[in-house]
């Protein structure tokens, strides 16, 4: 009861923050694997990224995927396809323009646990096939989740999340963006994971930052 209550602060708290007027946007992201047969998986993602707390779309991502686990789910190979739909405001006004990108990615992931703390490195190769441009971009993703009243990620577990991507392109300017991010996890059964965090994210000539609710389904 104790952990479900503090997880509702958190989640309260995060909700009237973002809800302010201010430059902090807001995105719903829900994560999730599904295992098929002889080590297959199939990943699906969908997010939707406001400019506020919700109704002002800022990016709407669908990415779904197919990998294959190397060693019991601790590496993973995976390729898939990527769908974004933007719609950016124009400087200095209140009109907005919207665009569309469709991306193929491949990336590894590999997991590691030394005591109480779980690591996760990914690296995701992607080609952007935006609607002037063609772009290759690399990413990698550094996560940690510490378990806080549990010793493993079990039922009723509350935890901290922890990851740092970066973005570098493969031609000038090689820095895309960077993105930190520090968030309260709770664990409601053993697939079923919530997060609400905030992500400050450093772009080459701005930064904007991001409340966070994240929904992670491995079945």
């Amino acid at each position: 009861m104790k952990n479900k209550m503090l997880l509702f602060l958190f989640l309260k708290m995060a909700f009237i923050a973002s809800g302010q007027p201010s430059d902090i946007g807001n995105w719903f992201v829900y994560f999730g694997n599904q295992k098929l047969k002889n080590g297959w998986i199939l990943h699906h993602e969908f997010q939707y990224r406001n400019y506020n707390f919700v109704g002002d779309l800022q990016q709407l991502v669908i990415r779904t995927g197919i990998g294959y686990n190397l060693s019991e789910s601790n590496n993973n190979l995976l390729v898939g396809y990527a769908y974004f739909h933007s719609s950016n405001y124009l400087n200095d006004s209140d009109d907005k323009k919207a665009s569309n990108e469709h991306r193929i990615f491949q990336q590894f992931i590999t997991r590691q646990n030394f005591g109480r703390i779980f690591i996760q490195h990914r690296y995701r190769f992607e080609q952007r096939i935006l609607e002037t441009d063609f772009r290759l971009r690399f990413r990698y993703f550094l996560g940690i989740n510490i378990p806080l009243n549990k010793k493993i990620l079990e039922k009723k577990a509350l935890y901290a999340s922890l990851y740092n991507e970066i973005f570098l392109n493969t031609k000038s300017p090689i820095f895309d963006r960077n993105r930190l991010y520090g968030a309260l996890g709770y664990v409601f059964g053993k697939n079923i994971r919530l997060e609400a965090g905030y992500m400050a994210q450093s772009l080459e000539s701005s930064n904007r930052n991001q409340c966070q609710i994240i929904l992670l389904n491995n079945f």
